[in-house]
């Protein structure tokens, strides 16, 4: 009895690439399991954040996570499941502490807890998130060189200069929307070039 014969043959594919992409470092099955779940994934993350630039970026951080922790996935779990929880996990701290600054920005707008007494956490990233922008920057940054330079300049203002939508949109004198709207097309372009990429290999 084969020790996957318990997975779907789906999750048995999948397991089949993710054993590709830890002993061989095969850049073209990392590049099939991105694109098995990268629509799935974005559609369930902008459920939980009804906002799809922040569901754009959790599914970069998501993919990102699990590649980099590749080797901790077993068997007992379909890599489908294994990757979903990861990307709700860090959904989930995310939109804690985008409340947790929400709730803290009202509190001082109302004119307390400016005192320097308040317990609640810094608004300036913390480990978690400079693990998350590592993992993006590490994930992003060879295919980046393969961008046009007007969506390389975006890419690299917001991931490795890690500027805000309105930040960019100042800098570069262009609206928020246009900017957001450009972005979506660079992070599209992204995986594009990592798909042709992996299918020359």
């Amino acid at each position: 009895m084969e020790i996957t014969s318990h997975l779907t043959d789906k999750a048995q594919r999948d397991y089949i690439l993710v054993q590709l992409a830890i002993q061989q470092g095969d850049q073209k099955a990392y590049a099939e399991l991105l694109n098995n779940y990268r629509d799935s994934l974005y559609f369930m993350l902008l459920k939980m954040t009804k906002n799809p630039s922040d569901a754009e970026d959790l599914t970069i951080e998501a993919f990102g996570k699990a590649f980099k922790n590749l080797h901790q996935y077993t068997i007992e779990y379909a890599f489908s499941t294994w990757l979903f929880r990861i990307a709700a996990n860090n959904c989930i701290d995310y939109l804690r502490k985008r409340n947790r600054m929400q709730f803290t920005d009202e509190i001082n707008h109302d004119g307390e807890g400016t005192d320097g007494t308040s317990n609640f956490p810094s608004p300036h990233p913390g480990p978690d998130e400079m693990v998350i922008a590592k993992q993006k920057i590490q994930m992003m940054r060879e295919v980046v060189e393969k961008l046009k330079p007007h969506y390389r300049e975006l890419v690299e203002m917001r991931y490795f200069k890690e500027l805000s939508y309105e930040e960019i949109s100042a800098e570069l004198d262009l609206p928020l929307g246009t900017v957001k709207a450009q972005l979506f097309r660079a992070r599209d372009f992204l995986y594009n070039i990592l798909k042709d990429s992996a299918e020359k290999i």
